[in-house]
């Protein structure tokens, strides 16, 4: 195994110290100074976004425009729905194409012809979403047809080196009533396991599917898509997936931390819901579901701290085995004059 120091860990172009407070604006000064072919890329980019605002959306459902962009606000904002945390994931694409601005910066730039291809073939998957109206293929479009502009704009190097902010626009594509192949069977589970657990301790409750009653039925909770834990799922499979890509070369420690957000979902919502049911048999209706509107908070707060906490472990694995590695390696052997 070859030595791994913590700076070859970390992202290439990374700045070493960060900005200092004030001077934000003099950086993004220099930065967009330092960007050649501007005006190409911000008008192909306008004209783009225009295609997507006057002809993004067929549906014309319970959101009437054709813009796919008042689509996509719709459902982000929309109650009871799953995919909130598309409003979040374009700023966080930001910041993270700030953090690799040295290592954008430094690539090669030039216009890359081939990067007409990628856009050809987000026109063509646009093309297809709008005729069978489906908005969520346009989705997918509008941000591989900007992935292809940039390449287009900046190159080949560019592309590869921007990858993984452009990846994270896949928390964009709203996922709606596709998540119910995912929610259905988690909602099961973390009924069944909060049962199990009231039961374990002398609580009677009874299951029936994804309802929790008491026989005497002084309470009773429906464990709906929205409680079933898909929320905490997609929040930290995106904190799994940032963190892991940040702060990892290794595919396999990434692909963990991006692993163990399923079973935390699942285990921080049972942890929910059992202590809602202990406290509707207790306290009454009521105050479970006082419980139940402000628990989500605090175990969701609990996985991401494990994840965090995990990374660290990792981290520390890590360093150990770079270190570890560089003391069993042989000295370096030097001729002997003769």
């Amino acid at each position: 195994m070859n030595a791994v120091s913590d700076e070859q860990m970390k992202p290439a172009g990374v700045s070493a110290a960060p900005v200092a407070q004030g001077e934000w604006r003099v950086e993004a000064v220099r930065v967009w100074a330092a960007m050649p072919r501007k005006g190409f890329f911000l008008a192909l980019a306008a004209a783009w976004a225009l295609v997507f605002q006057f002809l993004g959306n067929a549906t014309f459902g319970h959101i009437d425009s054709a813009s796919l962009f008042v689509w996509l606000h719709g459902v982000y904002t929309a109650p009871h729905q799953n995919d909130d945390h598309g409003l979040l994931m374009p700023l966080v694409i930001a910041g993270l194409l700030w953090w690799k601005r040295e290592a954008l910066l430094a690539v090669h730039k030039e216009v890359w012809w081939p990067g007409l291809l990628i856009l050809a073939v987000a026109t063509a998957m646009h093309v297809v979403g709008y005729v069978i109206q489906q908005p969520r293929l346009s989705s997918v479009a509008l941000f591989l047809g900007l992935y292809g502009l940039t390449g287009l704009a900046w190159g080949r190097a560019w592309l590869r080196e921007s990858f993984f902010p452009f990846f994270l626009f896949a928390f964009c594509v709203p996922v709606g009533s596709l998540a119910e192949n995912i929610t259905f069977p988690m909602r099961l589970v973390v009924t069944e396991v909060s049962v199990a657990l009231a039961q374990g301790l002398g609580i009677s409750v009874v299951q029936d599917g994804s309802r929790i009653f008491d026989e005497a039925r002084t309470f009773q909770y429906d464990v709906a898509p929205a409680c079933s834990g898909i929320r905490s799922l997609m929040a930290l499979l995106a904190l799994g997936t940032i963190y892991g890509w940040m702060t990892f070369q290794a595919w396999w420690r990434r692909g963990l931390l991006i692993a163990v957000a399923l079973p935390l979902a699942v285990i921080g919502n049972v942890a929910r819901v059992t202590a809602v049911i202990i406290t509707g048999h207790f306290a009454g209706q009521k105050a479970g579901e006082t419980l139940h509107d402000y628990a989500g908070f605090v175990t969701f707060a609990v996985a991401m701290a494990c994840v965090l906490w995990l990374g660290r472990v990792l981290r520390e694995e890590a360093t150990a085995d770079s270190g570890g590695a560089a003391r069993s390696s042989p000295p370096p052997q030097t001729l002997a004059r003769p």
